[in-house]
C-alpha cells in the first residue's frame, strides 16, 4: 500500500518512518497566509487554533492528493497532510524565526502550560474511484519547566533549533529536557498524532498495519 506525505517536515517524516512507514513526500503548493486571510475575511472572524490547523491540513492534503491522482492515475493508497500550531493562553505562537523572538518566547513560557493543536487530513486514492477524505484535530498540552534559566535559554536559542518550529520548542530533540509534562498523544507534539492518523485510515476502510512498508 502506497503512502504519500503531503509535507516536507522532517519531524513528520521521522514519525512515519519510526512507525514502519516509508512515505513518498511531496511539498503542498498552498499559500498558508493567503488561505487563512481569505477565509477569515469572508467569515468576518479570526479562526481559533483548531479550525486554523484543520483548514490548512485539509488544503495541503487536497492539493497533493489531486496532483498525485492527475499524475499517477494508478496510485493506490493514502495521502496524509497535517498542520500544527502552539497556543498559550489562547495566543497563537508560530515560528519565532529570530533569536530575539525565540528568547522572549522562552522567557514567557517557562513554568506555564500551553496546547499544541495538530490538524490531520487523510485522502484515500483508488484507481477509477473518486478520492475520499477524513479529517480530525488532535491536541496535547505541554508544561515547561519553571527553572529554565537564561543561560539555558541562550544556549538553546543559539543551537538554532527553536527558530523554525511552531511554539519555539521540540519535545524529541534538544528542547525535550526543558519540558516537564505532556498530556495527550505525545506524537502530536512532534508534528502529527499517529493514533489520529490510524483512526482516519480506518474510517476510510484501511488498516494501520497495511501501511507498514519498511523492512
Amino acid at each position: 500500500m502506497r503512502v504519500c506525505l503531503a509535507s516536507t517536515s522532517p519531524a513528520r517524516l521521522m514519525l512515519l518512518r519510526q512507525a514502519g512507514i516509508e512515505p513518498e513526500a511531496r511539498a503542498p503548493r498552498v499559500d498558508e497566509e493567503s488561505v487563512i486571510a481569505e477565509v477569515e475575511a469572508s467569515e468576518g472572524r479570526r479562526l481559533p487554533a483548531p479550525e486554523h490547523v484543520l483548514l490548512l491540513a485539509r488544503r495541503k492534503a487536497a492539493d497533493v492528493a489531486h496532483r498525485v491522482r492527475d499524475e499517477d492515475p494508478l496510485f493506490d493508497g493514502f495521502v496524509i497532510g497535517g498542520d500544527s500550531m502552539f497556543a498559550l493562553d489562547d495566543e497563537i505562537l508560530g515560528k519565532p524565526y529570530t533569536a530575539d523572538a525565540a528568547t522572549a518566547r522562552w522567557r514567557g513560557m517557562r513554568g506555564r502550560t500551553g496546547v499544541l493543536h495538530s490538524g490531520h487530513s487523510v485522502f484515500r486514492l483508488s484507481p477509477g474511484l473518486e478520492p475520499r477524505e477524513a479529517h480530525a484535530v488532535a491536541e496535547a498540552s505541554v508544561t515547561f519547566a519553571a527553572d529554565v534559566d537564561d543561560d539555558e535559554i541562550a544556549a538553546y536559542v543559539a543551537s538554532g533549533e527553536p527558530l523554525l518550529v511552531a511554539g519555539a520548542f521540540t519535545v524529541d530533540s534538544l528542547g525535550g529536557a526543558f519540558i516537564e509534562r505532556v498530556e495527550g498523544d505525545p506524537s502530536t507534539v512532534v508534528g502529527m498524532s499517529l493514533s489520529t492518523v490510524r483512526r482516519l485510515v480506518r474510517e476510510l476502510g484501511g488498516s494501520w498495519t497495511m501501511l507498514w512498508n519498511r523492512s
